[in-house]
């Protein structure tokens, strides 16, 4: 069912890439990877526009699934995710701010999880926004640049490296903050800005 959609989204081209990257960063369970990888391969010369498209709109999507989650608040969280997973991504607001939205923008963690739970615990706006940008274009300019230097061999090694790494830098990051905690307090920035809005 999924891989039909996914065809099917695949012939209205960008139109397709947009609604992709806006809705699977509130509810859709297609990642925008699975549009924008071929696309970008058929046309390897349009690969960083749609680079650029998938991240503002997921981005734009992100906004919206942080609305959802103001609104519809908890029991919607709880539809989408378990108990112990809503737990884990408190804890990483909690310890990390805004560099918990850019961890799941950029690896395999479930990014609509994070941007409903961000409108749920009632997050500070602008980091969400910040981070989903900086997050979600590195890993889409990134499947970009892989396929403009690889062609379309691309897609095989994208599909079996490209998540792995990608969960290696977030581990780097994580890695980073916490030996930056240990060295000094928190300063003003992308992860202290998160906090609920008064």
């Amino acid at each position: 069912m999924l891989v039909q959609l996914t065809t099917l989204l695949e012939d209205y081209g960008v139109w397709g890439l947009i609604a992709v990257a806006f809705a699977e960063a509130s509810f859709f369970p297609i990642p925008p990877d699975a549009l924008l990888i071929p696309m970008a391969i058929i046309n390897s010369r349009q690969a960083l526009f749609y680079a650029l498209v998938t991240t503002l709109f997921s981005t734009i999507g992100g906004v919206f699934g942080y609305w959802i989650g103001l609104k519809a608040g908890r029991p919607l969280l709880d539809r989408v995710a378990s108990g112990e997973n809503i737990r884990k991504v408190e804890s990483l607001f909690q310890k990390y701010g805004g560099w918990a939205i850019f961890l799941a923008a950029l690896t395999p963690i479930p990014y609509k999880v994070f941007t409903i739970a961000a409108g749920v615990f009632h997050i500070a706006y602008r980091p969400l926004v910040v981070a989903s940008l900086i997050g979600r274009g590195l890993r889409f300019f990134a499947e970009a640049l892989f396929i403009i230097l690889f062609g379309p061999m691309a897609q095989a090694l994208l599909a079996k490296y490209f998540g792995p790494l990608t969960a290696l830098v977030g581990l780097a990051v994580v890695l980073w903050l916490v030996l930056r905690q240990r060295k000094q307090p928190c300063r003003p920035g992308l992860g202290s800005d998160m906090e609920r809005p008064g």
